[in-house]
């Protein structure tokens, strides 16, 4: 088979599920609201998604994601619910179901369950008007009916893209309406490439007594000990109300002592670079390696809200690498 064949497969597979998907755009009704309003309003209860086969993949996800954005999730098997697992829905939850023919023999027992229990609101996602899932349900939410992708209309392709979509179109709009921002995203994502990308300039700058503090009236010769105790290649220079009035580093002490020689007796304020830059503590890191980067300097000086003479911290180029931030 020629590859060129491969390509034109895969061009009209893909450019069936964007048929799919369109249709799902134009069949947004009320009924979506109503699951938003839903989810948001279960304060005593739980989320709890379930699925057959390939829609239980989907709920899979769909819950994780909901929970990656703040609204509480798990996943329920449907073909456990008959064997004890029913025992983890009780009163007051909102359970999801998704099903693309809604008929599936596994989820006849979970939606008994859940029409006995009048305080368990069911939300059913499915394809079929006339199916057992679809007449039962609270909360409907009716995908519209398309091919599959590929021979014979049987492998779940166009229908899970559908259930996907409207999956996170779901958690997107939870999260809207909750205000979850990034400041909170990054509590559930402490690790790997998300993770990295939320730290602050806070979550890695040095601060108390590490910062290298130093009176502007100090001798060089005390502060030469100093930047050199402290192993961080810069000093931050205060004033006597403890404003930061400027910077030292160790590379600008060196070009100074070519050109004036010993600089020993003279005061740290006559050698110091004025008005320091520094950021915001909540600073996205990233952002500070941008500044730094652009300004071709090593460290910052990191204030709190609008007090940027008031140093709360100090962030070293190296505390930005080490934790595979570029």
């Amino acid at each position: 088979m020629k590859k060129n064949k491969f390509k034109k497969l895969a061009k009209e597979v893909i450019e069936s599920e964007i048929k799919s998907l369109k249709k799902l755009k134009t069949s947004i009704d009320n009924s979506f609201h109503k699951v938003i309003e839903t989810i948001i309003n279960c304060k005593k209860g739980k989320v709890i998604l379930s699925g057959v086969g390939k829609s239980g993949i989907i709920a899979k996800k769909i819950s994780s994601t909901l929970s990656s954005v703040g609204t509480p999730s798990f996943f329920v098997d449907a073909s456990s619910c008959s064997h004890g697992d029913l025992g983890q829905i009780s009163s007051n939850d909102v359970l999801i179901l998704i099903s693309n023919s809604g008929e599936s023999s596994e989820l006849k027992n979970i939606i008994q369950y859940a029409n006995r229990n009048k305080n368990i609101i069911l939300i059913g996602i499915v394809s079929k008007k006339n199916s057992l899932l679809y007449k039962n349900s609270d909360i409907k939410i009716l995908l519209p009916e398309v091919k599959e992708a590929g021979p014979g209309n049987i492998v779940p392709t166009s229908s899970t893209i559908m259930q996907l979509a409207i999956g996170d179109a779901i958690a997107i709009s939870t999260m809207k309406q909750k205000k979850f921002g990034e400041k909170e995203f990054k509590k559930f994502h402490p690790s790997g490439s998300i993770g990295a990308k939320l730290k602050t300039v806070e979550d890695l700058m040095l601060k108390g007594k590490k910062i290298p503090f130093i009176n502007e009236n100090t001798r060089m010769r005390t502060a030469l000990k100093i930047i050199t105790k402290k192993k961080l290649g810069v000093l931050i220079v205060q004033n006597n109300s403890e404003k930061t009035s400027g910077i030292i580093t160790d590379g600008q002490i060196r070009r100074i002592n070519e050109k004036k020689g010993n600089l020993d007796n003279l005061k740290v304020k006559n050698v110091m670079t004025k008005n320091p830059i520094s950021v915001d503590k909540e600073v996205l890191a990233a952002k500070a390696l941008s500044l730094m980067n652009s300004k071709r300097i090593t460290s910052l000086c990191v204030h709190k809200n609008k007090s940027i003479n008031k140093t709360v911290g100090v962030i070293h180029i190296h505390n930005i690498l080490e934790n595979n931030i570029q």
